[in-house]
């Protein structure tokens, strides 16, 4: 079969894909069943649970099912930017945003997930708050708020609905937002979250594997692959330069202080649900990731010229057959949704609970002003970006692992090393370092070095002194 001739511009984004009734009803089923799921998990909470602590954490009962299918769903919101770059570069797409973070989920489950849970925060910043001091909570709370700003995946969102229902990228954007929204308002915060994302999470698996399966089957192995796609495709850097790869090495270490992993694990039943829920997604997200890596090889080869942003969902609803080809967007569909809602809830949760100090019942009303404030910023970035969502996630990643990897895990380790001073210093120094070694154009090392690494550096400096009980100036010290 030859490729399609739909080549760049607007004729790909209005290229009839012919979906079919059961295509639409598929489409339809998967959120009646979400909007079911979620009602039942509400319907199902203890009426004498704290609401708040149920609100936030789903009061800390997360089993590993549950658990499983939210740490699965909630990762993979990006999808149109893990396929473009697998689209435009092959396996190091699967390099740098599988295998490096595989690395650091195990990292988490062996060593930090019974120090994190023992401390019975909340959020990310309240284990900032248990840790170092409220000041240090403060700044943890800002840079969480901007870290887990679901920019991406409201891109996503816009990318989706353009492509399948030719909205534009901004009503895109606006229709997403509102179908999470709809449902939100169901779902009592983390519970609703959690009960829909155990539909999405099979349905995204099943929806990626099947385009998998189907190109091998109907196209055929390497044999069909390797004369299509450029020889760089099936190397490591895939053409990048070695820096470029390993900065999304250290970018995966952001897992180590990702709200929404945490907020996740916090859920947990205990610490061993959570460590074996880890161990499990990972060979999940493993099978996941050669499944979105190789069926972008197989979109490069059957339509080369395709926009990359687009590529991936474009071939899927070009060759499969109809039913699975409405399996196969209300998967992709899914995988969005799963992380936008997570980021979110988590966000709002960050402005009411860590930012603002509010308590009691107080917050669910102050979530849901928030949630359309968020959605709307959400929105103005996604646009500043232009729908780049690499550049989104290099950015506001780099800011949040340069400030907070090293403090977090020197607390966790080491208690009562680092001062709440020191920390603030620290995240500060790193954000102002990273910001003006991004814009600074007058020498050529600031080309060649990634600013996260200027960052990383600043924050190691500032950090490790206090680890060693070395105190620069009494600025440091806990008692000014």
């Amino acid at each position: 079969m030859q490729g399609l001739s739909l080549a760049k511009g607007n004729r790909l984004k209005q290229a009839s894909f012919n979906l079919s009734l059961v295509d639409y009803l598929i489409f339809i089923l998967l959120f009646a069943l979400t909007f079911s799921f979620v009602i039942y998990g509400n319907h199902k909470k203890n009426k004498r649970d704290d609401s708040i602590l149920d609100y936030l954490i789903m009061g800390r009962q997360l089993t590993l099912p549950f658990f499983i299918t939210n740490l699965v769903a909630s990762w993979y919101g990006g999808i149109f930017g893990v396929t473009k770059i697998a689209f435009e570069s092959g396996i190091y797409n699967f390099i740098t945003q599988g295998l490096f973070w595989y690395v650091a989920y195990l990292i988490f489950a062996l060593f930090l997930v019974d120090k994190v849970t023992a401390y019975n925060a909340v959020t990310l910043p309240d284990l900032a708050l248990k840790l170092f001091g409220k000041k240090s909570s403060k700044v943890a709370s800002v840079l969480t708020f901007f870290n887990i700003l679901p920019i991406s995946y409201v891109m996503s969102l816009g990318l989706f609905f353009e492509v399948i229902f030719g909205l534009s990228f901004i009503n895109g954007m606006i229709l997403g937002l509102v179908i999470i929204y709809a449902y939100s308002l169901f779902g009592g915060g983390m519970r609703g979250i959690v009960f829909a994302d155990f539909v999405y999470a099979f349905v995204m698996c099943l929806a990626v594997a099947t385009l998998f399966f189907y190109s091998i089957f109907h196209f055929g192995g390497f044999e069909y692959l390797t004369p299509r796609v450029p020889t760089s495709h099936f190397t490591i850097t895939g053409g990048e330069s070695v820096g470029s790869m390993l900065v999304w090495g250290f970018i995966a270490l952001a897992t180590l202080v990702d709200p929404c992993f945490y907020q996740t694990c916090l859920s947990a039943k205990s610490p061993q649900v959570a460590k074996k829920g880890i161990l499990i997604s990972i060979v999940i997200w493993f099978c996941f990731d050669i499944c979105t890596t190789f069926g972008s090889i197989y979109a490069r080869a059957f339509i080369p010229d395709a926009d990359p942003k687009f590529a991936y969902l474009l071939y899927g609803v070009s060759v499969l057959p109809a039913g699975l080809k409405g399996l196969f967007i209300s998967g992709i569909l899914a995988t969005i949704i799963s992380t936008a809602d997570s980021f979110l809830l988590i966000c709002s949760n960050t402005v009411s609970y860590d930012i603002l100090g509010f308590r009691g019942k107080k917050i669910i009303w102050l979530n849901h002003i928030s949630f359309l404030l968020i959605a709307v910023f959400s929105i103005m970035l996604a646009l500043f970006f232009k729908g780049d969502i690499k550049m989104a996630w290099k950015t506001l990643g780099s800011y949040m692992a340069a400030s907070l990897l090293i403090p977090i895990i020197v607390g966790l380790k080491f208690p009562n090393k680092i001062s709440d001073n020191r920390f603030i210093v620290s995240s500060i120094l790193s954000i102002i370092g990273i910001t003006w070694w991004r814009y600074q154009q007058t020498f050529e090392l600031a080309k060649r070095v990634d600013a996260f690494y200027v960052g990383l550096l600043i924050s190691f400096f500032v950090i490790m002194p206090g680890l060693l009980n070395i105190k620069y100036r009494r600025f440091f010290s806990d008692k000014i």
